[in-house]
């Protein structure tokens, strides 16, 4: 079993938690590499070294946001992602540091199971294609009031919207910015999308969920700055005036690492912080 371990090199912790984890995983039979630039100081083989298809796990340190940089970062290369929370708010970084050595013992074991997730591709008109794990933003940027934007669905007319901007979220997304706008949650095994519009000037402009294999067409409708578009808060390219953003369903296979002692209603209940109860 190969395993790449990534600390958080802005949490001050996170180098000596890396250090025992892979002294327990080595201590097992497990090979532990890490990023060229602090394998020496964790006493591991550089990641270069290490065939990339030989590697079955990648442990992310951090949060969510750790995740989707160190996939982004990391895109050639298809481990299942085991998410170790040294944060707050995480849903896919759902291991708190007090079940690290528990987890890991879980991982030798087998007692785990890896979740399949989709992604959206989002194809510009300059016909560059970028991928998305949790949401395509298609924000106002530098105007300073409301856009108008146009959505079809396989080609048939859906709305324009009249607002800050459009979110366009997978279900692993839906408990991101989607759900600060006003999305609805989406448990992560569902074969949909999400549009959710930002502060839109109509009420009931809602969010609607679709099937995830329906071609999303997103056009800037008004002749004013560029719209700024990001994907899991990676900026991507701007939207001219008249330009068009498709969003397909994703090509990639986003995979997490789900532990049996761990499940997505509780994480939810946890991360959300609800308190209610049957009588």
């Amino acid at each position: 079993m190969i395993i790449a371990i990534f600390p958080h090199s802005q949490k001050r912790e996170s180098k000596n938690l890396a250090i025992g984890i892979q002294e327990y995983l080595t201590a097992r039979g497990a090979t532990v590499v890490a990023p060229d630039d602090v394998a020496v100081s964790l006493g591991v083989p550089p990641l270069s070294s290490i065939p990339h298809e030989e590697i079955e796990f990648f442990i992310s340190m951090g949060g969510d946001g750790t995740i989707l940089n160190l996939v982004h970062n990391f895109a050639h290369i298809d481990p299942a992602i085991i998410g170790i929370n040294l944060g707050h708010l995480g849903f896919m970084a759902d291991i708190p540091v007090s079940e690290i050595y528990p987890s890991l013992h879980d991982i030798i074991l087998g007692h785990f199971k890896i979740a399949q997730r989709i992604t959206i591709d989002g194809i510009f008109p300059s016909g560059k294609q970028q991928f998305a794990v949790n949401d395509f933003v298609v924000h106002r940027g530098k105007n300073s009031s409301l856009v108008e934007i146009a959505i079809h669905v396989g080609g048939t007319y859906l709305n324009t919207f009249v607002a800050d901007g459009i979110i366009i979220s997978t279900p692993n997304g839906s408990t991101a910015y989607s759900l600060a706008a006003g999305g609805p949650i989406m448990t992560p095994d569902l074969n949909a999308v999400v549009i959710t519009p930002i502060s839109p000037h109509t009420i009931s402009n809602r969010p609607i969920v679709l099937s995830a294999d329906s071609e999303i067409q997103i056009q800037y409708l008004s002749h004013d700055s560029p719209l700024e578009v990001t994907a899991d808060g990676i900026p991507c390219e701007e939207l001219q005036a008249g330009d068009l953003l498709k969003i397909v369903r994703g090509e990639k296979i986003f995979r997490l690492v789900n532990l049996t002692r761990h499940d997505y209603f509780t994480t939810l209940r946890s991360k959300l912080g609800w308190a209610g109860k049957l009588r």
